[in-house]
């Protein structure tokens, strides 16, 4: 009996943690900052030590961050990088996560390989940045081949010298611009940073009105992204891309727990990464075999169902997405092609629901992650569940009896500010009306993520596998929804 009560809780800390590749080398080999700072002289000055004992660095010192992601490369991958004050600083475990994803896609055999560089793999990243980190993680991990797109003068100079400075993969990495185009203006909250070009929308309307589908209204007029870089006759396996997450530099605002630098134009675009994505779909629609698989990371989930939604109206014959998560930030895979597939796709839609989640945007500043948590206990608190908060991983563990989540439930048709009261809890219990759920208790877990300032993501887990719970745990985390998105007015 112990044995098999250890296995389970193996099982379920293992479903619990869908935040790191199985193939990332950062699973269950954490970077040991002692370590390396014992190896790497200049990495040793941004390391302290916390009162248990435990190694840490300044997540909001961009020299701390920016140190950690070179000697990560250096120890782990045998890469030479750097860049300069102010842009970008990549984190190595969550980059290595998307290259791991797109393997995945690649080797799934979903769509067939079309490409004529027989089993060599081929890759596009859109807006390469001055650190390059896809071309060299995919390069050094993989032996993938790539191009990398960009436009700035910084951000092209320093991702050449990156990749001159491991003339191990150098031959595998091209470095290409994107040319602007003309009448050249200056996006919102750029200092000229930022450069929108009102001469490169380019017109597919007649195009795609041959082809059966319908104009995608983007609200993207920058730079070129897909078309207008690639070249006539050219294949690729797939692309990637980190977007511009955001409008302006104000709604960026950068998270104040940590810094990663990013300058305007790697930051933000007009109509944010939903126009941007949109950009690269209206650009798939256009060349759509020139790639096997089309990818893009996202920073909003909320965005997430909205572009699913567009790829399958303009045509696309597969759609995958996947989740990124690293500490207590989210992002999300979108994955699509237009190639039809080799095999019979089997729909990932399952009655039970044992993952939930909902978004929390346009919240004030005083409504951090550990407010909401908190509320989201006195919640199941008041209703009578037994609560675990756990501040410092953003988490509350909850378990509720029967009877419990009966009341939670009942309160549905009372006004979402006022708790289960002790005599609810009574009424529910007498109550045939409302749902019976089976003896055993609903344990769950609710999870709050930072997404970006004002928007957080509440997550919810349930530890059981059982149908039966699977139902009760669905309602009770969707009121949980309703009354959180009342109070804290962050529906959208």
């Amino acid at each position: 009996m112990p044995a098999n009560k250890n296995k389970n809780k193996k099982r379920r800390r293992t479903a619990e943690r869908p935040t790191t590749h199985p193939r990332n080398k950062y699973l269950d080999n954490p970077p040991d900052f002692a370590l390396l700072a014992s190896l790497y002289p200049s990495f040793k000055p941004f390391v302290f030590f916390a009162s248990g004992g435990r190694p840490r660095i300044d997540w909001t010192n961009f020299n701390a961050t920016r140190e950690l992601t070179r000697v990560l490369l250096l120890h782990d991958h045998r890469l030479n990088w750097w860049i300069p004050d102010g842009q970008l600083c990549p984190t190595v475990p969550n980059r290595s996560n998307y290259i791991h994803w797109i393997e995945d896609l690649l080797s799934s055999d979903i769509i067939a390989k079309t490409t004529t560089n027989g089993d060599k793999v081929r890759g596009f990243d859109i807006g390469t940045g001055a650190n390059c980190i896809y071309p060299l993680l995919g390069a050094s991990l993989l032996g993938w081949s790539f191009v990398g797109s960009d436009m700035t003068d910084v951000a092209l100079e320093w991702a050449e010298k990156n990749v001159r400075d491991n003339p191990h993969i150098s031959e595998l990495i091209e470095i290409r611009k994107v040319e602007s185009g003309e009448n050249i203006l200056p996006a919102e909250g750029s200092s000229n940073e930022a450069l929108v070009s009102t001469e490169s929308k380019i017109d597919m309307t007649e195009d795609m009105a041959t082809e059966g589908h319908a104009c995608l209204n983007t609200g993207y007029y920058g730079p070129p992204i897909l078309l207008g870089v690639v070249r006539d006759g050219e294949e690729f396996d797939f692309c990637m891309c980190n977007p511009p997450f955001f409008e302006t530099m104000k709604e960026a605002g950068l998270n104040p727990k940590t810094s990663c630098g990013g300058t305007p134009a790697e930051m933000i675009c007009p109509g944010g990464e939903k126009a941007f994505i949109t950009r690269i779909i209206e650009d798939s629609i256009a060349l759509k075999h020139t790639f096997r698989w089309y990818t893009s990371m996202l920073g909003r989930k909320s965005n997430l169902k909205l572009l699913t939604s567009k790829l399958w109206e303009v045509g696309a014959t597969v759609v995958k997405t996947t989740e990124f998560v690293q500490g207590q930030t989210c992002r999300w895979g979108l994955a699509w092609s237009f190639l039809p597939p080799a095999k019979k796709i089997v729909s990932s839609h399952v009655a039970e629901k044992n993952n939930l989640s909902f978004m929390l945007e346009g919240l004030d500043q005083k409504f951090g992650a550990i407010r909401v948590l908190q509320s989201v206990e006195s919640y199941f608190r008041d209703g009578g569940a037994l609560c675990k908060l756990n501040t410092s991983s953003f988490t509350v563990d909850i378990t509720a009896k029967n009877h419990h989540s009966d009341a939670v439930l009942k309160s549905e048709s009372q006004n979402c500010d006022r708790v289960p009261s002790c005599k609810d809890v009574q009424e529910a219990c007498r109550s045939s009306s409302y749902l019976e759920l089976p003896s055993n208790n609903l344990s769950f877990r609710v999870s709050v993520f930072q997404q970006t300032p004002g928007t957080l993501l509440v997550k919810g887990s349930l530890q059981q596998r059982d149908g039966q719970l699977s139902g009760a745990f669905s309602s009770t985390f969707r009121r949980l929804e309703e009354v959180m998105k009342q109070k804290f007015g962050g529906e959208k």
